[in-house]
């Protein structure tokens, strides 16, 4: 027991040694100091920067839509419904979820707080005592957090190497004569590197064997892609019937609240009867689901499929770009999730630093987030920003990289190494 708490204690040391020096650097824990946000900047200590780090990928929590939603919401209800669900909804819950269930054909939805929230209340719902489940080595945190409530009760939990259906295979082969249902639980668009889900793999072993069941998370698919902006998974074929979806509002979709997306009534009404934060949690305020509203309307239109391909276009631009500058970019796919690897954590802190100065501000993914050795600069790509926003960042990249990597003896060689990455 000791051993456990020792460990626990750790690596929370570890991440507040992390967090220490990247506050003194000046790169986490900031704050805008803007009056007014445009989509493409962002202003901290005075210093006027391109933001590369938001997850909005379309650009849609700048659109006067959703914020004349959001402020007729407030007009009509105030600034909270203060009631549990389980009494009564505010008109707008019915609305929204039903244009939400209009983006995923139909199929029955449960809105709620955050999907952090929605794994908490519908994974121990849904996950039977005679059941395992099986993680990708990097689901999101906010799954991991939610199966931790199911170990109290002794059921089978158990983690793989990521995106290796081979070894997942192997896993069911060995789990389905001892449980009733095996549930792989990964996420569609991994946040880190931007990389996918073997969607058509995953639906393939579903059909071969019956006790697997899928719970996905593709909240940073949402709205980029797929039929209405349903998402990568379902852009990859016809939803499953043992599909558990979910997503969520936060990124792209421009609003906030978790999605979570059923296969049939029956299971909706069970998570929607059980769940712990439908019954005793407050409601989402009418404000956020007027916005979900107006951006749900814009996703039933024919409006989202021109957003769509204006961002994979810049996806597209920022790939060929990265990669005719011969960056070391990691996971190249159609995601809007860009990863530039540099390898050791103090590059990656030169790095943020030196690109800050020059008026740049993105994301840096390091240890314990990262392997050690795989420290990468983590660049979402919104609709806003523009062609030369683009080009001039990975131009600055290029030319500042070498100069960060020499200060600490390390070279591109290195970092082609740390990341299995073809010279």
């Amino acid at each position: 027991m000791r051993e456990l708490k020792d460990k626990h204690e750790m690596v929370m040391d570890i991440v507040n040694q992390v967090a220490a020096i990247a506050v003194k650097l000046g790169i986490v824990h900031t704050n805008t100091e803007d009056i007014s946000l445009d989509g493409r900047h962002i202003t901290i200590k005075g210093q006027k920067l391109l933001f590369f780090g938001s997850c909005g990928y379309l650009g849609l929590e700048q659109d006067e839509r959703l914020k004349n939603g959001a402020i007729d919401a407030i007009r009509k209800y105030g600034t909270q419904f203060s009631s549990s669900r389980a009494y009564v909804s505010s008109a707008y819950y019915e609305q929204a979820e039903d244009l939400l269930s209009k983006i995923f054909l139909n199929k029955p939805v449960l809105l709620l707080q955050s999907l952090t929230v929605g794994h908490m209340s519908n994974i121990p719902v849904l996950v039977g005592k005679d059941d395992a489940v099986i993680m990708d080595a990097q689901v999101h945190d906010s799954i991991q957090t939610a199966v931790q409530f199911l170990k109290n009760r002794d059921i089978h939990t158990e983690i793989v190497r990521h995106n290796r259906i081979d070894i997942l295979e192997n896993r069911i082969k060995s789990l389905k004569d001892s449980y009733k249902k095996i549930w792989y639980m990964a996420d569609g668009v991994y946040s880190m590197q931007g990389d996918l889900a073997p969607v058509k793999d995953l639906y393939r072993l579903a059909d071969q064997y019956e006790q697997l069941h899928l719970y996905i998370d593709d909240i940073h698919g949402m709205s980029w892609t797929g039929q209405h902006g349903s998402g990568f998974v379902t852009s990859q074929g016809d939803y499953h019937p043992r599909l558990y979806l979910t997503t969520g509002l936060t990124k792209a979709f421009g609003a906030a609240g978790g999605l979570l997306v059923y296969p049939d009534a029956e299971i909706h009404k069970l998570v929607k009867n059980n769940s712990k934060s439908f019954i005793f949690s407050i409601q989402m305020p009418p404000m956020i689901l007027g916005a979900a509203i107006e951006s749900a309307k814009i996703h039933l239109s024919d409006e989202i499929y021109t957003m769509q391909d204006e961002l994979k276009a810049k996806v597209a631009f920022f790939n060929a770009t990265a990669k005719k500058l011969e960056l070391p970019l990691v996971n190249e796919t159609e995601s809007p999730i860009a990863f530039i690897g540099v390898g050791k954590p103090d590059v990656g802190y030169n790095m943020v630093r030196r690109m800050m100065n020059l008026g740049y501000f993105f994301n840096l993914s390091v240890f314990p987030s990262v392997s050690y050795n795989n420290t990468g600069l983590r660049i979402p790509i919104n609709r806003l920003m523009t062609y030369e926003d683009i080009e001039n960042l990975l131009t600055e990249i290029s030319v500042q990289l070498p100069k960060a990597l020499e200060d600490s003896n390390s070279s591109m060689a290195d970092v082609i190494k740390h990341f299995k990455l073809v010279a």
